[in-house]
């Protein structure tokens, strides 16, 4: 292993064609954005089931095998999850619906006389649940009717239901070949790259893939076990809404502190309408409490480790960005841009603290070790 001085990639020479590029990607994405979504969600999706792939064909099977195998896994986990979550979220949400009016009920008979007479306040006046119960209801109506009026506007254009069933049906087809193909398309980028900034860009992209996948495989995981830890805890301390609040406790849990503080105070305010005694409330603030303490010692150490992650800040930014940008489409690539531009960041604050425009030595070098 030697070192040798790092080229720079953002010389004066090369600067403005990496600018041009970068514009160049820019508006391809933008005018491509219509048939770019189901070769995103493909990329993801071999993406995700790439360290799988790999553990198995270092075991001795071929690419091919390998990759048939998770493929089939994939599929058979996505289908179970449709057939399972789809119902289940259905009917905790008419369920929730059906709840409404008790919380209304308890909202003015115990929770604003409470709160009158202990803050000294005049607060019925300013408090209609009627009004917040019609509104939940109306946009569940129209929620429900989404999937209808989506597939009867389909019907309508022959050739946008097509469009829309083609989409469809390239996303197993186009992950397949991701997954067989993906390293020795990465392989011939790489080979493509100029030979002066190859180093670098592979350190980079390196990096980058480290950050992603730090976030998303170890804080989705973390996700989906916070949320079965509070859908199943509130389900056995009797919480009718439990798996609806447990899910949606899961789902935003990847802010931290937020999960907890959203799925504790919904749970709560269902104990106190459902129940309305202390050995519910303490029981619902055990099973908030064993979740954290699982997460602090054992799941975030074991599934995301000492991982580089994105910071939760620049992840709503990126994915409401995106959203803003480039709709359904800037959402997927939200993450893998976040990704890259943080490490892109991170190796422009180390040039620049390495520059003479900071003060560092003019002696001071970077240097980049290459692989043996």
């Amino acid at each position: 292993m030697n070192s040798t001085r790092m080229p720079d990639p953002f010389s004066d020479q090369r600067r403005w064609q990496w600018l041009a590029l970068a514009v160049v990607v820019g508006v391809l994405v933008w005018l491509l954005s219509p048939i770019l979504t189901p070769f995103v969600i493909s990329a993801l999706l071999a993406w995700l089931g790439e360290p799988l792939v790999s553990k198995i064909e270092r075991s001795g099977r071929s690419r091919t095998a390998a990759v048939m195998l998770v493929f089939t896994l994939m599929t058979l986990a996505l289908a179970l999850a449709v057939l399972l979550l789809v119902p289940l979220i259905e009917s905790q949400v008419s369920k929730f619906i059906d709840w409404l009016p008790r919380f209304g009920q308890w909202l003015t008979g115990t929770a604003v006389p409470w709160a009158e007479s202990r803050f000294n306040m005049e607060l019925s006046g300013y408090v209609d649940p009627s009004q917040l119960i019609e509104l939940f209801k109306q946009h569940w109506r129209q929620a429900g009717g989404v999937a209808a009026t989506v597939m009867g506007e389909l019907s309508k254009s022959g050739m946008a239901l097509i469009s829309w069933l083609v989409n469809l049906a390239l996303i197993p087809v186009v992950t397949f070949y991701f997954m067989r193909d993906g390293s020795a398309m990465l392989a011939r980028v790489q080979e493509l790259l100029p030979r002066p900034v190859e180093p670098t860009v592979t350190k980079l992209a390196r990096e980058s893939d480290q950050v992603l996948g730090g976030f998303i495989r170890g804080q989705l995981s973390v996700m989906i076990a916070l949320g079965t830890i509070y859908a199943v805890g509130l389900t056995a301390v009797g919480v009718d809404l439990g798996i609806l609040i447990g899910l949606v406790a899961g789902l935003v849990s990847f802010v931290p502190y937020l999960g907890a503080i959203v799925g504790l105070g919904a749970a709560v305010i269902a104990t106190l309408v459902q129940h309305g005694d202390l050995m519910h409330l303490a029981l619902v603030l055990g099973v908030f409490g064993m979740g954290q303490l699982l997460e602090s010692f054992w799941l975030t150490p074991w599934l995301v480790g000492d991982k580089i992650g994105l910071h939760p800040v620049a992840v709503i930014f990126a994915i409401m960005a995106g959203g803003q940008l480039f709709g359904f489409l800037g959402v997927l690539l939200a993450l893998p841009v976040a990704a890259v531009a943080v490490v892109v960041g991170r190796y422009l604050y180390e040039r620049y603290t390495h520059s003479r425009l900071y003060g560092a030595d003019e002696s001071t070098v970077v240097v980049v070790e290459k692989e043996p």
